[in-house]
């Protein structure tokens, strides 16, 4: 429990330090979920299922490793949303798009600075291994650099359509029905991020396992229904905890969620 002695000098009490608090916590969540996934992206995809097709080939469920962490993002918006309002959830947005730049600027910079790897002199190019791999830290920016458009642009539309979603359900029931908001707004919006992230990632940045021996529209629509299959059932699955977390958050922060709802729609 933060007593007055234990604030810092900037904070005005115990109450502004409280809120500051959580919604520091909200963003470092948010903020260091969505630089990790940007990082992992694609690196590796995981088999959920196959299941036999008849004489066709089998139909493979899989999603990226980047997808894991994903649906955490929109729960974070989501409570930033519900306590602090519009505006404190577009800023943490905008931060995270600030984020995405700074890791590709930090994994540019590493790749042109000089370093220790062999370089073919004939070709000036990276020497690569026995198994043709480039030294790790470039097979991680190859992957990275692959997605992250992919990835800004699935990640702007996405958590903006979120927010704005959020309190469009938000003035439409004036406050209530808060399952509503939660997944009406999560569940539409990662919809858009994950259509987005897998059409880019192919056309754009070739990065996606396609076996070109089989038809490409299938196996892009799979994957499509693969990560947003995902994405729905843990967008359903946090319900509860959204529920509960805001009841004892609304609580411990003192904060009436109808009435921030007034406060945003007076803006």
């Amino acid at each position: 429990m933060t007593r007055e002695r234990d604030l810092h000098p900037i904070e005005a009490s115990v109450l502004h330090a409280r809120r500051e608090r959580v919604f520091l916590v909200l963003a470092g969540l948010f903020l260091g979920t969505l630089a990790m996934l940007n990082i992992l992206g694609i690196s590796r995809f995981i088999k959920l299922a196959e299941i036999a097709a008849g004489d066709g080939p089998p139909l493979v469920f899989a999603i990226a490793v980047g997808v894991l962490p994903y649906p955490l993002t929109f729960l974070c918006t989501d409570f930033i949303s519900e306590l602090y309002g519009r505006r404190r959830a577009n800023f943490v947005v905008t931060v995270g798009l600030v984020l995405n730049l700074w890791v590709v600027f930090v994994l540019w910079l590493g790749g042109v600075l000089p370093g220790f790897e062999t370089i073919d002199p004939a070709t000036g190019e990276l020497v690569r291994d026995a198994a043709g791999r480039l030294p790790v830290f470039f097979e991680v920016r190859a992957l990275t650099f692959g997605a992250v458009t992919a990835s800004m642009i699935a990640y702007m539309a996405a958590q903006f359509c979120d927010v704005w979603l959020f309190h469009f359900w938000k003035r439409v029931t004036r406050g209530r029905m808060l399952w509503l908001r939660n997944n009406g707004s999560t569940m539409i919006s990662q919809m858009v991020d994950t259509t987005a992230v897998i059409l880019i990632t192919h056309f754009y940045a070739h990065a996606l396992p396609i076996d070109p021996a089989h038809p490409v529209p299938r196996q892009l629509a799979m994957f499509i229904a693969t990560g947003y299959a995902f994405k729905f059932v843990i967008a359903a699955a946090d319900t509860l905890p959204f529920y509960l977390g805001v009841r004892w958050l609304s609580a411990y922060l003192e904060i009436d969620p109808r009435e921030e709802h007034d406060a945003d729609r007076e803006t």
